[in-house]
C-alpha cells in the first residue's frame, strides 16, 4: 500500500474533525445560550464558518500525489491559521466587549485571505491546472507575505484580548459572564502553541511532516470542542430527572432575587454617596472611592453600576452634565471652563466628550 494513502487518511482525519466541531457546535445549543444570544453571537457562527473551510482541502484528501492538491495543502495553514485564530479571538472575547470596533479590521484581513487563497483553491479544484512551476514558485512569496501580515493581525488580537484580561483584573467589571477571564487567559497562547509545526511541512515541502501535523491538529480539534462548550451545555449533556430540573431552576431563582435584593441595596448606597454628597463633582472619582467609601464589596459595586446606571462613566458623567447645565443657567456669566471645571469635569474637553457620548446614546 503506498505511503500517499495514509497521507491521504491523515488528512481525511483532521477534515473529519472539522466537520465534527461545525456539526456539534451548531447543533448542541442547549436552552441557557438560546436564551441569551449575546454569549453566543457571533462567535458561533464565526466558529463554524472557520472549521468549514477545510472543506477546501478535500481535492488532497482524494488524491495526495496531485502537485495541485500539494500546493493547496501546504499553503493552507500559513495563509489561513493565524487569521482564524486572530479573528477567534476577537469575536469570542469580544462578543460583549467591542466586537464592532473589529469588524472593518476582520474584514480586510478576510479579504486578504481570500485574495490569496483563491489562486491555489481553483488551481486544485477546477479540471484543469494553470499554475506552471513558476507560478507556483511565485506564489509561495504570496503565501509567506500574506502569513506574515495574518501574524499581525493576531497579535493585535492577542494585545486586545490581553487588554481586557487586564480590564477585568482591575475590576471594571465583576460579572464572570461579561467576560471569560480563566478561559481567555487559557486561549490567549492558542495562536502560538501550534507555530512550529505550520512551517516544517511548508519549506521543507514535505508531506511526512504535513501528515503528522493533520493528526496532531484532529487531537487539537477535539480537545478545543470540549472547551469552548460552556458549563451549562456540559450538564445539559449529563443525564438528569426533571426533579432535578426543578431544583435547579428553583435555586437559581432564590440566587437571583437575593442578587437583585443586593443590587438594590447597593444602589441606595450608591446614590446617597455620589448624588447625595456631591461625590460627583471631584473631578477624580473613581470606583474605589465608592467602595471605599460606602463600605460594600467591589464586585456589587461593579455590577451595580452595570445592571442599574449603564456604567460608572456614564453615571457620573451624566451627573456632571445635569449639574452643568444648572451652573451655567445660575452663573450666565461664567466661562465654559469655569463652568466645566465646577461641575467635575477636568477641563471643557472632556464636558464636550461626555456630552457628545450622551447624545449618541
Amino acid at each position: 500500500m503506498s505511503e500517499y494513502y495514509y497521507y491521504g487518511l491523515a488528512a481525511m482525519f483532521y477534515v473529519t474533525t472539522c466537520w465534527t466541531f461545525v456539526v456539534v457546535r451548531w447543533f448542541h445549543t442547549c436552552q441557557a445560550p438560546k436564551d441569551r444570544r449575546a454569549y453566543i453571537w457571533p462567535d458561533r457562527k464565526l466558529q463554524c464558518l472557520v472549521y468549514s473551510m477545510a472543506t477546501l482541502l478535500l481535492p488532497y484528501v482524494i488524491d495526495p500525489t496531485n502537485e495541485a492538491a500539494w500546493t493547496l495543502m501546504k499553503s493552507y495553514y500559513p495563509a489561513t491559521y493565524y487569521f482564524y485564530t486572530g479573528l477567534l479571538l476577537l469575536c469570542y472575547a469580544g462578543t460583549v466587549k467591542q466586537w464592532n470596533r473589529w469588524k472593518f479590521v476582520s474584514w480586510v484581513a478576510a479579504c486578504i485571505v481570500i485574495a490569496t487563497m483563491l489562486i491555489p483553491v481553483l488551481n486544485a479544484w477546477l479540471p484543469f491546472e494553470f499554475m506552471n512551476a513558476e507560478g507556483i514558485e511565485f506564489w509561495h512569496y504570496v503565501i509567506t507575505t500574506e502569513s506574515i501580515l495574518m501574524l499581525g493581525f493576531c497579535c493585535l488580537a492577542m494585545w486586545q484580548v490581553w487588554t481586557w484580561i487586564r480590564e477585568s483584573r482591575d475590576a471594571n467589571y465583576s460579572n464572570p459572564d461579561d467576560f471569560p477571564v480563566r478561559y481567555a487567559c487559557i486561549v490567549i497562547i492558542y495562536p502560538f502553541i501550534l507555530t512550529p509545526l505550520l512551517w516544517p511541512a511548508y519549506i521543507l515541502d514535505s508531506r511526512q511532516v504535513m501528515a503528522v501535523l493533520h493528526i496532531l491538529l484532529g487531537v487539537f480539534n477535539l480537545l478545543l470542542l470540549l472547551t469552548v462548550m460552556p458549563a451549562w451545555r456540559r450538564q445539559h449533556m449529563l443525564p438528569s430527572t426533571a426533579e432535578d430540573d426543578e431544583e435547579d431552576h428553583e435555586e437559581e431563582a432564590r440566587q437571583d432575587a437575593h442578587i437583585d435584593e443586593l443590587i438594590e441595596q447597593t444602589a441606595i448606597e450608591i446614590r446617597a454617596y455620589v448624588e447625595g454628597q456631591r461625590a460627583y463633582l471631584d473631578p477624580h472619582l473613581k470606583v474605589d472611592d465608592v467602595v471605599e467609601h460606602c463600605q460594600l464589596g467591589r464586585t456589587y459595586v461593579s455590577m451595580t453600576f452595570q445592571r442599574r446606571f449603564t456604567s460608572f462613566a456614564s453615571y457620573v458623567n451624566g451627573l456632571r452634565l445635569t449639574h452643568y447645565d444648572q451652573y451655567m443657567a445660575d452663573h450666565p456669566d461664567e466661562t465654559k471652563e469655569s463652568a466645566a471645571l465646577s461641575s467635575g469635569f477636568s477641563n471643557y474637553m472632556a464636558y464636550y466628550r461626555a456630552q457628545q457620548k450622551q447624545v449618541k446614546r
